[in-house]
């Protein structure tokens, strides 16, 4: 089994705790990249720093796109580019909680000048790298996915 982890690091800069203090804080990973994290602007946040919301969506089309761009390479086409505006939406569950209940992918793939694919046999393809993505696997039961 693999073993992935990161550092976060979050420090106090009030005299005492309370739900308005600053949630800003640092994602270390590698012991190497740092990355400035808050919660999301609508509780809080600075917008100016990305949020687990949005990490959570960077991490699915990031996963997504790693997969799509194996399955293409096993198929032998020539992918010239790939780039993806992964939206999150946040409301309830049936339990009444906060959770991230859909994240929409937008992926937008150009092949080698001369090179077409027909819309289904992409559109398959996106299926395919859907269903074999580990980050989606995990969101499975929680998350509606949807790749336009």
């Amino acid at each position: 089994m693999s073993e992935l982890s990161i550092e976060i690091e979050w420090e106090r800069n009030e005299p005492t705790l309370t739900a308005q203090s600053s949630k800003e804080h640092k994602v270390v990973y590698n012991s190497d990249f740092e990355l400035i994290a808050d919660a999301a602007s609508d509780w809080g946040g600075d917008p100016n720093n990305t949020n687990p919301e949005q990490a959570l969506a960077a991490a699915l089309s990031s996963c997504h796109m790693m997969t799509f761009l194996a399955l293409s390479a096993k198929a032998r086409w020539p992918v010239a580019s790939y780039r993806d505006k992964a939206i999150a939406y946040l409301g309830k569950n049936s339990k009444g909680q906060m959770t991230v209940t859909q994240i929409d992918l937008h992926p937008i793939v150009r092949f080698d000048s001369g090179y077409t694919v027909s819309s289904d046999a992409l559109a398959e393809m996106q299926q395919r790298a859907h269903r074999y993505c580990f980050i989606a696997n995990t969101l499975a039961e929680s998350v509606k996915v949807n790749i336009l």
